[in-house]
């Protein structure tokens, strides 16, 4: 069965801190407690902090691999916006095309039109079909846009076969 695309670096990503907690760090620590009172050894205190950071975002990590690892594909709608979607948009005032892709908070890159499902704009077009006129409230004020085109994520997986 395929899974979303997320999955996978978020997995890569969490190899790489199993091993810096278990291989790099130690090293770092036994090397820090060498240099005596460790109550006044920045380099230990460092690593120790690292260390605790590590192991919360290693929970995080766990934790949305767990949750993201339940969305059942088949459940995401094939014939309107949802998550994964990329949604191309007409500005219905100036005519200007804009393209939004919805994805995991993990992914957002505003700057490549990559926003949260639970953004206010990928809450606006959450369930939006082709065709659809859309109002999304922005800090710049209200703009409406038309849905021109969609590809969904069973589209977007179909084209990484």
């Amino acid at each position: 069965m395929k899974e979303i695309p997320v999955l996978e670096k978020l997995r890569e990503e969490v190899k790489k801190i199993e091993r810096e907690l278990r291989v790099e760090l130690p090293k770092e620590l036994q090397k820090a407690a060498a240099h005596g009172d460790l109550r006044e050894n920045a380099e230990y205190q460092a690593a120790k902090e690292r260390q605790s950071y590590l192991n919360a975002r290693l929970v995080h990590l766990t934790q949305r691999i767990n949750a993201l690892s339940s969305i059942r594909l088949e459940d995401i709608p094939k014939d309107r916006v949802a998550f994964g979607s990329k949604v191309y948009l007409e500005d219905t005032e100036t005519g200007r095309e804009v393209v939004y892709e919805l994805v995991t908070p993990e992914e957002v890159e505003p700057k490549e039109g990559k926003i949260s499902v639970s953004s206010p704009i990928g809450r606006a077009l959450l369930g939006k079909q082709e065709g659809d006129v859309v109002t999304i409230h922005l800090p710049s004020g209200i703009k409406e846009y038309e849905v021109c085109r969609i590809e969904t994520l069973h589209d977007i997986l179909r084209e990484d076969l």
